[in-house]
């Protein structure tokens, strides 16, 4: 079982394991010496979805499970409960394979992470119906994957025609607001006119 999840610049993600012993449970005459034992810093490529397979997919490269190595220590993990329950959609070297959406990892705290230009999110999927690679646990950036959902939308085809955000925003940047006080300060104790 992966519990937890490493950020580490120019790495791939990497995860706290616990061994549970499972392929000894079909047999009472061989020892679970593996139950309960942890694992730190496993790469995702060593990760396989929690899905029955007929045989262990082939283990993929890392820069076709994560093209881009992880750009800070600092992360958040959460999930995207809207784009949950959708297929996902993997673009990996050219090719798409139906996926499953597990969780994402946000990265801050670092120039690169912080830069709107250069940021990156990793989806955490679970590639389903992916031939040799099927099972296998990818870690994808916004222009790699697709959400589909055809009772909310209909899914695009090819390239979005968008370039990402290259600017911060926050409230301070227009002079205008920050030069007139009584917009700035126009709350609860702001005296009114009557």
């Amino acid at each position: 079982m992966a519990i937890a999840v490493t950020t580490m610049p120019t790495r791939c993600l990497s995860f706290q394991l616990i061994f549970t012993g499972a392929e000894t449970y079909d047999d009472d005459d061989e020892p679970n010496v593996h139950g309960g034992a942890m694992w730190a810093r496993m790469p995702i490529t060593a990760l396989v979805g929690d899905t029955p397979l007929e045989e262990w997919p082939e283990p993929m490269p890392v820069w076709a499970a994560q093209p881009w190595d992880c750009s800070s220590h600092h992360h958040a993990v959460y999930v995207l409960d809207r784009a949950t329950p959708c297929p996902w959609l993997a673009i990996i070297d050219g090719e798409t394979y139906p996926a499953k959406y597990l969780f994402t990892v946000d990265y801050s705290e670092n120039e690169i992470a912080d830069d709107p230009a250069q940021h990156k999110q990793s989806h955490v999927l679970e590639l389903l119906d992916a031939g040799e690679y099927t099972g296998n646990i990818v870690a994808l950036p916004n222009n790699r994957v697709r959400v589909t959902h055809p009772a909310w939308f209909e899914t695009g085809e090819g390239a979005p025609d968008f370039r990402p955000n290259q600017h911060t925003f926050n409230s301070k940047e227009d002079v205008s607001y920050v030069w007139d006080t009584n917009r700035v300060f126009n709350n609860l104790y702001k005296e009114t006119d009557e």
